[in-house]
């Protein structure tokens, strides 16, 4: 097993890499010199207990975190997983978007050639954008999700179908 002040150098040299820090800019922020950095990140000296609860703070993990061996892998999922999650929910609201960018093109065709204002295209929407949805959240979401948007879908198809069967009657 390495000794503390190695696991703690290297936990604060990945921490201050991940969050894109140079030592100068950790020390600005710690009022501290980056020669002390350097120091701390070379396992020559470690930082005083009231630095290390700051510094574990400042980068949101904890005082044990600093003091204990971590992994490559915990890294990555820590902080790139959040970037990865923001990624999904971006890719999967453009998805959507463009169901409804293509139904206000064919409202907007209709209206154009034909002078009829087919509002009901923007009630067909919600369940197209429901399977969209469903698609991505099968591929990367959470299964508590599965049962809303259903629900969703399975009322937006039933006012559709009324909507479309009203003007018989």
């Amino acid at each position: 097993m390495k000794e503390i002040k190695y696991i703690i150098a290297d936990n604060l040299i990945r921490l201050r890499t991940k969050h894109g820090l140079t030592q100068s800019a950790l020390a600005e922020k710690l009022n501290y010199t980056d020669k002390a950095v350097s120091k701390w990140e070379h396992g020559d000296t470690t930082p005083p207990i009231d630095v290390l609860k700051t510094i574990a703070d400042m980068f949101n993990v904890t005082l044990d975190f600093l003091v204990t061996e971590n992994t490559d892998e915990w890294y990555d999922k820590k902080f790139l997983g959040k970037k990865n999650n923001t990624n999904k929910i971006i890719i999967t609201m453009l998805a959507t978007l463009t169901v409804w960018l293509l139904f206000t093109f064919a409202y907007v065709y209709s209206f154009v050639l034909f002078g009829v204002s087919e509002w009901i295209l923007f009630v067909f929407a919600v369940p197209v954008s429901c399977i969209v949805l469903l698609i991505f959240n099968g591929i990367w979401g959470k299964r508590m999700y599965i049962f809303i948007i259903l629900t969703i879908f399975t009322w937006s198809i039933l006012a559709s179908a009324y909507l479309v069967i009203l003007p018989h009657y």
